[in-house]
């Protein structure tokens, strides 16, 4: 008879694996905290093609969590081993969840039904969007038990799909926000930017661990996979950003910082960054630095909900958990 074990966080897994589930939980949020009913008087105010923008990229944002909430995670956390790391992975999931309905409650509050049922029948039929959700998605399905470079190549989407491919999406309400519009929506992109923060570090973690285990020529193969598949992912995301932004005139801006994402998601690899260094737009980059906020993120939901003081992760964070990692530190 197969033996069952319980998880046992009394004997750690990883140097990092009990900090990140800490770091996870203690931003625990729900999208019912934000009075998102305050933003109904600068929607009223936005332009016809300004609307169409914001409910596009918000809808866009919806099946690309729904994906990662629904297959990227769970995937992936079934050809884990260690129980701990499964059970960040799938905490992650359902938060990937919660982000996926926080964005109805905005389109709910904000939008007409007739608004609302547009948009997703437009995700279902916009050939980027649908394009790169396949692609990610082939990845997470094509995982082979005990083939590490399989899992690989779905941890490396994961990281794309969480520290990159989310952020054309992330432009729009953060710029908004920035300039006092929309603001209570921009507070719940900034929530799921931290959570995607971590996200992103984690699942890097666990990639480079994977990729430590495979053999040189499987090594060489990953190689090449990782520099063709963000090539091909950031050539589809120029085409989608131009389409999303040719119409307000952000889409300049918006490459830039997608392709400063882009390298983000490298380095959480542990890679080297793809892209030259540009400079990004000031307002929507303040909206990814959460630390330097000048208030807190529950500042607007009432000062009962936070149990305790939640710091988002730093950039030192990042580089204290690669470094370990680099030197594997397990």
């Amino acid at each position: 008879m197969k033996t069952f074990e319980a998880v046992n966080w009394n004997s750690p897994e990883s140097d990092y694996t009990e900090l990140l589930w800490s770091q996870n939980t203690s931003q625990f949020w729900l999208d019912t905290e934000i009075p998102v009913s305050k933003d109904m008087k600068s929607w009223s105010k936005l332009s016809e093609i300004e609307k169409d923008t914001f409910m596009k990229v918000l809808g866009g944002l919806t099946l690309l969590d729904t994906e990662q909430g629904n297959v990227g995670m769970p995937m992936i956390a079934q050809h884990i081993k260690e129980k701990q790391k499964k059970a960040v992975l799938i905490f992650q999931a359902a938060m990937e969840e919660v982000h996926a309905k926080s964005y109805s409650t905005i389109f709910t509050t904000v939008a007409s039904t007739e608004m609302i049922n547009e948009t997703f029948e437009w995700v279902k039929k916009d050939k980027h969007l649908q394009r790169k959700v396949s692609k990610i998605n082939e990845k997470y399905t094509g995982i082979v038990d005990g083939d590490n470079l399989s899992l690989y190549r779905a941890l490396v989407a994961s990281v794309f799909l969480e520290s990159f491919l989310f952020y054309s999406g992330f432009f729009y309400p953060l710029f908004l926000a920035g300039q006092g519009k929309m603001v209570a929506s921009g507070e719940i992109i900034k929530l799921i930017i931290r959570d995607e923060s971590v996200h992103g570090v984690f699942v890097g973690l666990l990639a480079q661990e994977v990729y430590r285990k495979m053999s040189n020529e499987d090594q060489g193969a990953a190689d090449k996979f990782v520099q063709e598949f963000l090539m091909d992912l950031y050539k589809n995301e120029l085409e989608y950003t131009e389409k999303l932004y040719d119409a307000i005139g952000l889409t300049h801006e918006v490459k830039k910082y997608i392709r400063y994402n882009a390298n983000k998601a490298m380095m959480n690899l542990g890679l080297e960054p793809q892209f030259e260094s540009e400079e990004v737009n000031a307002i929507v980059l303040n909206g990814i630095r959460t630390e330097t906020s000048t208030n807190d993120f529950f500042s607007t939901k009432g000062s009962g909900y936070q149990k305790g003081k939640v710091e988002a992760l730093r950039d030192e964070d990042f580089t204290y958990l690669n470094e370990r990692a680099s030197q594997n530190w397990y």
